[in-house]
């Protein structure tokens, strides 16, 4: 059955990866970016609706919901992706103006997103919100991302505690990508430290076109109130750990490596 789909962030990274899965299965997807050139790259690459809006910004999520809304006559999914980072640093060491925008988009981006889209979603009786899990949404800290981490967790507690008070009918759950290769995860780091962190990567790590195909199907069959999707399990990391020695991986490669799923 067809979906009409809104992704932020959905001009590059997962979120593009993911309007990219969704495309093929045969759904309806919408798109938004905070950078004119690269919304209008994918709407001239994709069939989609593209927009420029800041999800830091309630009125142009607004606009957003608004014009998927009237292009397909309803948003059955929404997925709240847009996320950035920050520089590696401590934070008593980060500029205020590149903390406040991490919290703004992270932060203040994904309630916009959830509070549009569950008024959205009542207002047509039914509907599914994902958010995006990332480093530290499990509690789990790494000096220097103290910010990006922050958001993160908050997000997690979000969710949580908005599936307790969805209205009838709509339902809101997380999506856990794992480690994916994108400018996110590679983003501040020193040639040398990149070298060294790669080898964690080639372990855990996978690349946009292996990940985002199994969520995107999952994001549109699991949708029930307070499901929790994940790539990268437990069990899995312990399995790649336990294979690591065995053979040898590249994700930044040309074709990247696979380990079995």
């Amino acid at each position: 059955m067809t979906k009409n789909i809104v992704v932020t962030g959905g001009t590059r990274g997962i979120g593009l990866g993911l309007a990219r899965a969704f495309l093929e299965r045969g759904h309806r997807v919408a798109v938004c970016g905070s950078r004119t050139p690269s919304v209008e790259k994918a709407a001239a690459e994709l069939d989609v609706l593209a927009l420029t809006a800041d999800v830091a910004d309630r009125s142009q999520v607004q606009a957003l919901w608004d014009a998927a809304a009237a292009e397909f006559g309803r948003v059955d999914i929404w997925i709240n992706n847009a996320g950035i980072s920050h520089s590696r640093a401590p934070l008593w060491r980060l500029p205020e103006a590149e903390m406040r925008a991490v919290v703004d988009v992270n932060t203040i981006g994904v309630l916009n997103g959830t509070a549009v889209a569950l008024a959205g979603m009542a207002a047509q009786g039914s509907g599914h919100v994902w958010n995006m899990e990332g480093l530290g949404s499990d509690g789990r800290s790494v000096p220097g991302l103290s910010v990006y981490g922050a958001t993160k967790r908050a997000l997690n507690y979000l969710t949580k505690a908005t599936a307790k008070e969805v209205p009838p009918g709509v339902s809101i759950g997380l999506l856990s990508p794992g480690m994916v290769v994108t400018d996110l995860l590679t983003h501040d780091y020193d040639p040398e430290s990149l070298e060294k962190a790669k080898k964690i990567f080639n372990i855990l790590a996978d690349r946009v076109e292996t990940v985002t195909p199994w969520l995107a199907e999952r994001a549109v069959s699991q949708t029930r109130n307070g499901a929790h999707i994940r790539w990268l399990t437990p069990g899995k990391i312990m399995r790649r750990f336990a294979a690591a020695p065995f053979g040898r991986r590249d994700v930044f490669g040309e074709k990247g490596g696979e380990h079995p799923r």
